[in-house]
């Protein structure tokens, strides 16, 4: 599929500013891997679509999760954690993208994951460090990416699971986890 094709789809699925935020994260995203070595078109493809299904409907998740094999688990959660674990089912069957970096990459930017990769990690800190992105723990995140995509990872899910804790949220399980891992291996 075309980059045009790709925009399109992007453009009937997102509203304006969500739709430019996914380009500055695809810009941000290139920018990392290049940085790190890391394969820098499918870091741009994953940061491109990373925000595919953000709008989709919650009775559309839903019946999404049912029909189609999910952990029944993730009905309990919301669109913050649906759209990345979820969405590459809509960016499969309505892009057509099937390349499984890609798409691991994609639902891993919204919860991480223990095991995290390079790539995973690249569009993980990218959605959180784009050029629009102003915070001081942001900014914290930019500066660290700049040499260390573990610490950017890291300073990331710290700011996660403070904002889920001071606002009463449920923590996803495997953020928790992600968490865990990245502080007692990755130290």
């Amino acid at each position: 599929m075309s980059r045009a094709e790709i925009l399109n789809h992007l453009q009937n699925r997102l509203d304006t500013p969500r739709y430019e935020h996914c380009l500055r994260v695809e810009q941000t995203a290139r920018a990392l891997a290049k940085r790190f070595d890391a394969d820098v078109d499918r870091a741009g493809l994953a940061g491109l679509l990373h925000d595919y299904a953000k709008e989709v409907p919650v009775s559309t998740y839903q019946e999404t999760i049912v029909r189609n094999g999910f952990d029944p688990d993730l009905l309990n959660y919301n669109r913050g954690v649906w759209h990345g674990i979820v969405g590459t089912w809509f960016i499969e069957t309505e892009v057509g993208i099937t390349d499984k970096l890609v798409l691991q990459a994609i639902a891993r930017h919204t919860t991480g994951d223990p095991e995290m990769t390079l790539l995973d990690e690249i569009i993980f800190v990218a959605d959180f460090i784009e050029p629009d992105r102003a915070l001081a723990i942001e900014q914290k995140a930019r500066e660290a990416a700049k040499t260390d995509m573990t610490e950017a990872t890291r300073i990331e899910l710290e700011n996660t699971l403070t904002y889920l804790i001071a606002n009463r949220k449920v923590v996803y399980p495997k953020t928790l986890l992600t968490y865990n891992a990245f502080v007692t291996t990755r130290a």
